[in-house]
């Protein structure tokens, strides 16, 4: 049970950190989204688009439950807390770091909502996708960090001092 979890909204930063939070704790690092694409063969946005959401929930769920893994950083979709059985996973085998921003900051940094891959209903907003999600963030976080407002390396340093 060494490996850090990261979960958050879409943009929150969970890949930018968890690459730099790896490198500075000498760990690996995992993508659940890079790992869905490589398994289906498509970019995310391409899966949603063809294939629908339920699928795309479904792939997620899949690769999640597919990892096995020692000394890693994982960063996971936005989506991933949608799958009670991937995050049940995933608790099992490490500490679930909840990156927060606010849903302001997210807005500006999702300018492309709709092509980015992102797990959601057609013309559903920001504030619509964190409204649906916030409370599972909390429900499967060990630790809440603060990653609207701060540089990539003051939120790792902040996550070594809670880890």
């Amino acid at each position: 049970m060494n490996n850090l979890i990261l979960i958050g909204m879409p943009a929150s930063g969970k890949s930018t950190i968890g690459v730099v939070l790896a490198k500075t704790l000498g760990m690996d690092f995992t993508d659940t989204d890079l790992i869905i694409q490589k398994r289906e063969g498509k970019l995310l946005q391409q899966i949603i688009d063809e294939e629908g959401l339920k699928k795309f929930l479904k792939a997620e769920q899949d690769a999640i439950l597919s990892i096995e893994a020692e000394n890693t950083v994982i960063a996971t979709g936005g989506s991933a807390v949608l799958s009670d059985k991937a995050m049940r996973r995933l608790k099992d085998f490490g500490k679930i770091i909840y990156l927060y921003a606010d849903c302001k900051i997210l807005e500006k940094r999702l300018y492309n909502i709709e092509t980015r891959g992102i797990a959601k209903e057609k013309n559903e907003s920001v504030i619509e996708i964190f409204d649906k999600r916030k409370d599972l963030y909390k429900k499967y976080a060990d630790i809440t960090i603060e990653a609207g407002n701060f540089s990539v390396e003051q939120i790792v340093k902040i996550i070594l001092k809670n880890i």
